[in-house]
């Protein structure tokens, strides 16, 4: 009779915690991710009497989080469309950086360069950084994700870990095992202006400013254009979007190619912010980028975005406050507890599997 009794009570429990954890994903989402810059803006306030070293946490955390959110992208485009997690990805990014470098010395690009002479090569210099990356994503697919995409998922897991390897060692041919410093051709820690003891630097202006037109093509592209659709529905059927004449194939083919793209941008927004490159650099900023797209919610593109800029306050916050030994463990943190309270992610996933 006791065990009967214990028996009902466990549902009632089971649904109790699943109203709690509902109503913490509707509504203690946003309470938890602002606990850091409200204790910390508190602090600030106490100790300083001002919010400029918060603003400025924030300011870096946001350039930060614009070359996370256009490697995220890639990462939640292809998921969304063949549910693979291109673990290569980061390396293609980091290829993207080499590449900007390497163009830079070949056209003589220099802090003495005039202004014309820098802004001209800097976007030709971003448009091969964006085809070489894009190219590279393409071929990885077509060699190898085309042959496996029968196959069992574990296949092409395992096949994308190789090439991430592989384009790790191309790296290592390249610059060589050590960090090598390019340029500093924009100035990227000069001050442009100062807004209550907040400021604003070229490399801040640079990040933001290359990020969000490319952002807002990637998500008119997909929404309104031809390709984009097809995109759209082969992620939602594959079967059903051949039987209506779409080439399955090439649309998954032009999914890697913007992917690629936008790791390209981003490893040129990542060489000249940072001024430094590394073969190994892929590998953090891929683990990073895929932890942003699965916060904001995997396939979701404006989630890919959403989770990049937070997970860079996150970072900044916590490299300036805490100490950079503790970041990682902090954002994974984060992560953990969104996947808890919200497994959809911040703005729902937008996979075959949800509809």
């Amino acid at each position: 009779m006791e065990a009967s009794t214990e028996a009902a009570r466990l549902p009632v429990r089971t649904n109790t915690w699943d109203r709690v954890r509902g109503y913490i994903g509707e509504y203690g989402l946003i309470a938890l991710l602002l606990v850091m810059p409200v204790v910390y803006g508190i602090q600030d306030l106490s100790d300083d009497g001002s919010l400029a070293r918060l603003g400025n946490n924030v300011v870096d955390g946001l350039s930060n989080g614009a070359i996370w959110a256009l490697v995220a992208l890639g990462y939640t485009l292809v998921y969304g469309i063949i549910e693979l997690i291109n673990f290569a990805h980061g390396e293609v990014f980091m290829i993207g950086s080499l590449v900007t470098a390497g163009f830079i010395g070949t056209l003589g690009l220099t802090t003495a360069t005039g202004t014309p002479g820098l802004v001209l090569g800097l976007l030709v210099t971003l448009l091969l950084a964006m085809i070489a990356s894009g190219a590279l994503n393409v071929m990885i697919e077509r060699v190898g994700y085309r042959p496996l995409r029968s196959a069992p998922k574990l296949a092409p897991l395992i096949t994308a870990v190789g090439f991430s390897f592989i384009l790790q060692n191309v790296g290592i041919l390249w610059i060589g095992g050590s960090p090598e410093g390019i340029p500093d051709l924009i100035n990227a820690q000069k001050e442009l202006f100062s807004i209550g003891g907040v400021s604003i630097s070229q490399g801040d202006v640079l990040a933001v400013a290359a990020t969000i037109p490319l952002v807002l093509l990637l998500t008119t592209f997909i929404s309104q254009s031809r390709l984009g659709r097809a995109m759209r529905a082969t992620a939602q059927d594959p079967e059903a979007a051949r039987l209506m004449g779409i080439n399955v194939d090439t649309t998954i083919s032009l999914t890697f190619l913007l992917g690629g793209i936008m790791a390209g941008a981003a490893g040129l927004i990542y060489a000249l912010y940072q001024t430094t490159i590394w073969y190994f650099q892929g590998f953090q900023a891929g683990l990073i980028a895929f932890t942003a797209a699965v916060m904001g919610g995997i396939g979701n593109l404006k989630g890919a975005v959403l989770g990049g800029f937070i997970i860079g306050i996150i970072q900044q916050i916590s490299d300036n406050r805490i100490g950079g030994e503790w970041t990682p463990a902090i954002v994974f943190s984060y992560l953990v507890l969104i996947m808890v309270f919200r497994p959809s992610g911040l703005l729902g996933e937008e996979t075959r599997e949800a509809g």
